[in-house]
């Protein structure tokens, strides 16, 4: 029982191994782009699965001990919270781990520039707008990428009838 909860490896060393896997996998994730995140497709669930496994050494340091990896988790949750607390407080963290939202539709209109930057083709906007009951790009008045990855549509309206007074 002794030998589970034995450290092979300070605890120190699993901290600042732990911080410094979490914060480049978060920017790794981050630079790969908004939409893998809200739209994650078989490649990305793979990617993610195996970015998983091929970190679990360098943040345990080949320590497998019980004691290890629950200091791993607790670091790992830490992390989580910090950079939660830091998004929610400081535009400058939110848009560093975050991103920002990108407009790709404008009153009906693709703005393919938006398009490039986010590595997403038309194809794949005119999929994710047919999700949501789009099936004319001039029927929005926006389209938006959220930072989380996820489409925000503003259709478009007809004028206003006048109001009876």
């Amino acid at each position: 029982m002794q030998n589970l909860l034995h450290n092979d490896i300070p605890a120190w060393n699993l901290l600042v191994r732990a911080v410094v896997v979490y914060l480049t996998v978060l920017i790794l994730l981050r630079i790969s782009g908004k939409r893998q995140m809200g739209q994650m497709g078989a490649t990305e669930f793979v990617a993610i699965l195996l970015i998983s496994n091929a970190v679990q050494n360098a943040m345990n340091g080949g320590d497998n001990s019980l004691s290890a990896g629950l200091w791993l988790a607790i670091i790992l949750i830490a992390m989580s919270t910090l950079i939660s607390f830091l998004t929610y407080r400081s535009q400058f963290f939110r848009t560093v781990f975050e991103g920002t939202p990108s407009l790709l539709v404008h009153k009906g209109k693709i703005i393919r520039e938006h398009l490039d930057r986010e590595r997403l083709s038309e194809t794949e906007l005119r999929t994710l707008l047919r999700k949501q009951g789009v099936h004319h790009i001039h029927e929005l008045d926006n389209a938006v990428l959220e930072a989380d990855g996820t489409l925000s549509i503003t259709k478009a309206c007809d004028p206003p009838l006048p109001h009876p007074e």
